[in-house]
């Protein structure tokens, strides 16, 4: 026997699915916009008052270069350089789509695969309250 989940569960889960959907989208159009070329995929995940984004692919053909040829600090230092630069753009995002504060953003690159991961902390909701944007957070461990 299958169950079905009530309507209202899965108009949540749809609503959760979008607002990440455009999260992944917006920082990927970010990527494009300013280095010319962006992430070939995205996937934005939540999990309590963290945002995470795992972008795939997205170096430039000098990026590239760069790492084959051994000097990969060069790109990481670049990379710092811009995500320090386009914090304001990045956190943007993730505030206007989850209606929350981010409080902190990191980000990080590996280069094979290549991949970047950005990370947001959002404010902590007050006890009792839920998401503007339907994300419901897991209870807190320890």
């Amino acid at each position: 026997m299958e169950v079905v989940p009530p309507v209202e569960d899965t108009q949540h889960q749809s609503t959760r699915g979008e607002d990440l959907a455009r999260i992944s989208t917006g920082l990927v159009q970010l990527h494009s916009r300013y280095y010319g070329k962006g992430p070939t995929k995205a996937k934005t995940h939540m999990v309590n008052d963290t945002v995470i984004c795992i972008l795939r692919g997205g170096f430039t053909t000098v990026e590239r270069t760069l790492i084959d040829q051994g000097k990969v600090d060069a790109v990481y230092e670049m990379r710092r350089s811009f995500q320090t630069v386009m914090e304001e753009q990045f956190t943007a995002i993730v505030e206007d789509v989850t209606g929350r504060r981010v409080i902190a953003y990191m980000s990080q690159i590996h280069q094979n695969p290549d991949l970047a991961v950005e990370i947001f902390v959002l404010e902590p909701l007050e006890e009792g309250a839920t998401s503007p944007a339907g994300v419901e957070g897991l209870p807190e461990v320890g």
